[in-house]
């Protein structure tokens, strides 16, 4: 697609793939790992197969997507369709055409003492230092989660 980069980012966490997959897509856990990105990151909505879900920053604004693919502690799919301001999603405009829709893709593969994570995500040019910078710091507080860190 016009317009993005596609990003990946990995870690090897030293706990099952079940517990990986829980403490990644729980819902208070989520806002936990995901600090890296905004204090106040939450997600509104459910990570299975084809349905809408909402991710959203302390503001409120935010993402909306829907889960293109889903096989629990396997791979996550998820397809974002535009942005969400002021409490209104936009899915049709010139800006968010430019972009959308944009991957963001979890696999999880059991290996030897623990999970592989694989992050792979469509980023648009103006985000790719963010998602450079907060990825790995995310995957860092995900695997301490995991590992059984407070």
């Amino acid at each position: 697609m016009a317009g993005v980069e596609r990003r990946r980012y990995s870690t090897t966490i030293a706990a099952p793939v079940g517990v990986v997959w829980d403490t990644m897509l729980g819902e208070q856990t989520y806002r936990l790992w995901t600090r890296a990105f905004d204090e106040g990151s939450r997600y509104e909505g459910s990570w299975s197969e084809g349905s809408r879900i909402h991710f959203l920053s302390s503001t409120g604004d935010g993402m909306v997507a829907e889960i293109a693919e889903s096989r629990p502690n396997a791979f996550v799919s998820i397809r974002h369709l535009g942005m969400i301001s002021g409490g209104v999603e936009d899915t049709e405009s010139e800006a968010v055409r430019r972009w959308a829709p944009a991957y963001e893709n979890y696999s999880f593969t059991p290996v030897d003492g623990g999970t592989r994570l694989d992050v792979e995500l469509d980023v648009a040019p103006e985000y790719e230092e963010l998602m450079d910078q907060a990825w790995p710091r995310a995957l860092a507080r995900l695997k301490e989660l995991c590992e059984g860190g407070a």
